[in-house]
């Protein structure tokens, strides 16, 4: 299955990069028809087993990113480009493609913030997302949202582009 997802998966990845970075937006034309693609594909290929395990990695990645788009630091555009991933992939892959999406994002945040000068905003506002969870709870953080027009926001495609990519040369 996995080899077979190799390419749908690039060409989607490479395009909802490009338009992330042009727009800060992934359009739901790309999106939608690969997530319906990646269940069909699956049952195609592997009957109700693989119905079931994109399904899974579907709601895997929705919910993963969901909470975060719910808690205002992500978009919904990647949340949805994330689930349409994990209905190509699986449950299994998309933990994998998270981890690495996580490490590859921290790094791409990092370099940005040292490009732009803002390293201490970086880590201020990292510091006070964590250490205030216990007060605030689940709910946004009043500043550190996407909605604040004065927060500095990163493209997360790439990210989530360059994890995936990566997942698929670890199994």
């Amino acid at each position: 299955m996995h080899s077979i997802a190799w390419w749908p998966s690039v060409v989607v990845l490479s395009v909802a990069t490009v338009t992330d970075l042009r727009s800060r937006r992934i359009p739901n034309w790309l999106v939608l028809p690969f997530l319906v693609a990646g269940i069909v594909v699956s049952a195609v290929n592997q009957g109700w087993h693989g119905v079931g395990q994109s399904v899974m990695g579907l709601g895997l990645g929705a919910i993963l990113f969901g909470v975060l788009c719910w808690m205002g630091g992500m978009g919904m555009g990647d949340v949805k480009l994330l689930a349409a991933i994990g209905a190509w992939i699986g449950p299994g892959q998309l933990m994998i493609a998270l981890v690495l999406t996580g490490i590859v994002g921290g790094l791409m945040a990092l370099c940005w913030a040292i490009g732009g000068g803002f390293v201490g905003e970086l880590l201020s506002g990292t510091g006070e997302l964590l250490f205030s969870i216990r007060k605030r709870g689940l709910r946004p953080h009043p500043e550190l949202v996407l909605e604040n027009p004065l927060a500095r926001k990163m493209p997360y495609a790439p990210a989530i582009a360059i994890g995936t990519i990566i997942s698929f040369f670890s199994r």
